[in-house]
């Protein structure tokens, strides 16, 4: 009975490797690493682990060459125009390009093809996205209005989006879906605001020239759509070249991923029906030498990879090549650039850092309440029947974590004499809020009782 029972596993398992991939011995690392890779709470983890190493070098008798090296002075010539940064501005302008550029992806998919395609849904995350940045921007400015801070309004409205996520993720499935949803939507949105704070609040002076060329830039990538070119290589290049352009015109650079995103396409070039025909072709064929040499068989093979390959839109393709690069390269590296700071408040002006910790924990999570609470009563939105109010306060708390926007806007509005409070500030308030977030979460879920039920149905009764 037992070689039989083996027997029968052998023939299933050769079965099913017949419809797999061949497996090699890196698969023991690699499919270990993947599934990390999978978990929504992996980036934040990293995202974690080098701030606190940041914290950690700036603390210690490396505090001086950490800091020197992100100060380190890099130039690049083109002609008569210098561009000139040091390594923290290089990896907050042009790298962080590539979080913006993911952003506006993200967005444009939930516009298009996910949940904010439907209105009254979309207007639940947009209208407390919008509650989530202007509280928190007049509590700010309630405390620094006249003083010299005023002009940081901006670092208090943006939430980071892996924190937000990493923190949800802790708590399993005792978080519904319309939740996850929320949150996802209100941070696009919310980073999305913010672009168009650093976009008109913390540009230099324009240069007309470069703004028209770097206009010109734009048509043309989408000349390059339409003429049908698919190569993503070659629109990386022309939009790393779009980006010197609208960097020497004065406005702030990332706002060239937030273009480029949003310009990207969501329309599939090979519909469902003929990548099946074409993979209908490739069974056809029968395998053996005819896949050698510049066979017919060959090319309906290389047809069947790009069809594969382009059944997905731009949108979706790029997103999933884009996310793990800015999930556990570039948000580290700009956490590892900017989270270094003293701790130590002998020379911090208090209240500047006093303002973002209460623009962040109070300001988040009463504007976004108070704004989704608004736009239900007035029928504008739509609350979901598993998302009581509860639940939104909570996730109004974590909004309050906004480490890598507000830490990218405090670069941009603040001083070298104030960025270390500010920074210090933003990262207790993303302490404060992702703590007391999780508990009021928890507290919210902890059981299904007829009082919850009751609780969330009763805006739909007004």
């Amino acid at each position: 009975m037992r070689i039989r029972k083996l027997t029968n596993r052998l023939v299933a398992d050769n079965r099913g490797d017949a419809s797999q991939l061949p497996q090699s011995p890196i698969d023991w690392l690699s499919h270990p690493l993947g599934r990390f890779f999978k978990i929504e709470a992996a980036a934040g983890l990293v995202l974690l682990f080098f701030t606190l190493l940041a914290l950690y070098l700036a603390n210690s008798p490396l505090g001086s060459d950490f800091a020197a090296l992100w100060s380190t002075s890099i130039a690049i010539n083109l002609g008569d125009v210098e561009f000139e940064r040091s390594l923290r501005a290089w990896i907050n302008d042009a790298v962080m390009t590539l979080f913006f550029f993911l952003i506006a992806l993200e967005l444009k998919r939930e516009l298009v093809l996910g949940e904010l395609r439907k209105p009254r849904l979309a207007m639940l995350s947009v209208s407390a996205a919008l509650g989530g940045m202007i509280v928190p921007a007049g509590i700010y400015l309630l405390f620094q209005f006249g003083e010299v801070g005023q002009h940081g309004w901006g670092t208090v409205m943006a939430t980071d989006t892996a924190f937000v996520i990493g923190c949800l993720a802790l708590l399993g499935k005792r978080i519904p879906k319309s939740l996850r949803v929320f949150m996802l939507s209100l941070a696009i949105v919310d980073d999305l605001g913010a672009i168009l704070v650093v976009a008109l609040g913390y540009g230099k002076q324009l240069d007309l020239f470069y703004i028209v060329t770097a206009l010109s830039g734009f048509v043309m990538i989408k000349a390059m759509s339409l003429l049908g070119i698919r190569s993503i290589a070659l629109f990386f290049i022309a939009g790393g070249a779009i980006w010197l352009l609208v960097d020497a015109s004065g406005i702030h650079p990332t706002v060239t991923g937030v273009i480029l995103g949003l310009m990207t396409p969501t329309n599939k070039w090979v519909s469902d029906d003929r990548l099946h025909n074409i993979m209908d072709s490739v069974v056809a064929s029968p395998p053996g030498e005819r896949w050698a040499a510049n066979s017919i068989d060959r090319k309906v093979l290389k047809t069947a990879e790009a069809a594969a390959r382009e059944a997905l839109s731009p949108v979706e393709r790029l997103e999933l090549m884009m996310h793990p690069w800015v999930g556990f390269v570039v948000m580290p590296l700009f956490a590892f650039a900017n989270a270094g700071i003293p701790l130590t408040m002998a020379d911090f002006p208090v209240s500047i850092g006093m303002a973002v910790f209460i623009g962040f924990v109070l300001g988040k999570p009463v504007g976004i309440c108070l704004f989704s609470w608004l736009a239900v009563r007035l029928k504008l939105a739509l609350l979901p029947p598993d998302l009581p109010w509860l639940m939104i306060a909570g996730g109004g708390m974590l909004a309050g974590i906004g480490f890598t926007m507000a830490m990218f806007i405090a670069n941009l509005a603040f001083s070298a004499e104030h960025i270390n409070a500010v920074k210090l500030g933003i990262l207790s308030a993303s302490v404060f809020s992702a703590l007391f977030g999780l508990i009021v979460l928890w507290l919210a879920t902890r059981s299904e009782n007829p009082a919850r039920e009751d609780f969330t149905e009763q805006p739909r009764s007004h």
